[in-house]
């Protein structure tokens, strides 16, 4: 019984079966990918796919290499006397915020850059920057975009005073994580008050 035909449709299964099995190591390879990538970016993600025109694999793609450049660069933590001297002029920021709204996101927005080039990213276009900054804190790289969004029409002067302080509030989101600071510092006196206690300030002065 071991005519060519049968050796060729015992080929044939095997050629089948190998081809399975690939499918198989391919198709659990990417769904770990797919997992850990979602772990990691969170919203950012879900972003990156819809950019993408919702191909997945296009997305995961840029995704793993926007992480890969970024671990590669020399990244680092404040030390306490950075953490101090920023918290500090945070402070100063926030403060500004009741006589001058819209001074003061533009001063965020320079301080927050600034916190950014201290701990080594890269400095560049703001959706680079913000590509960068989602890899190690993917969830308040929206409150940056928010923020930075409502800074442009700040500057085209269509942004109100309520925009104004939910920028400040996504600033601070993004400021907070990378001084490393708990949110019980809000109530610290170097930081000043909050900007909810700053719009609350500011109708006290009003009425």
């Amino acid at each position: 019984m071991n005519s060519p035909q049968f050796n060729t449709i015992v080929i044939a299964v095997v050629v089948i079966v190998v081809l399975v099995v690939l499918a198989l190591i391919v198709n659990a390879f990417n769904r770990r990918r797919t997992r850990r990538l979602r772990a990691q970016f969170g919203p950012e993600y879900d972003r990156t796919v819809a950019l993408a025109g919702g191909h997945r694999s296009k997305a995961e793609a840029r995704l793993a290499e926007r992480s890969e450049r970024v671990h590669k660069l020399n990244v680092r933590p404040l030390n306490l006397a950075e953490r101090e001297r920023f918290v500090e002029e945070w402070g100063r920021v926030q403060a500004h915020f009741v006589d001058a709204p819209a001074g003061a996101v533009a001063e965020a927005d320079q301080l927050v850059g600034d916190v950014m080039a201290e701990c080594g990213y890269p400095i560049g276009e703001f959706e680079e920057r913000a590509a960068d900054i989602s890899v190690d804190h993917p969830v308040v790289t929206q409150n940056y975009r928010a923020a930075h969004e409502i800074a442009l029409r700040q500057a085209g002067g269509r942004a109100t005073t309520e925009e104004l302080r939910r920028a400040m509030i996504h600033y601070r989101a993004l400021f907070d994580e990378l001084v490393a600071l708990p949110r019980t510092t809000e109530a610290r006196p170097v930081a000043g008050a909050t900007v909810d206690e700053i719009d609350i300030s500011q109708r006290r002065r009003a009425s």
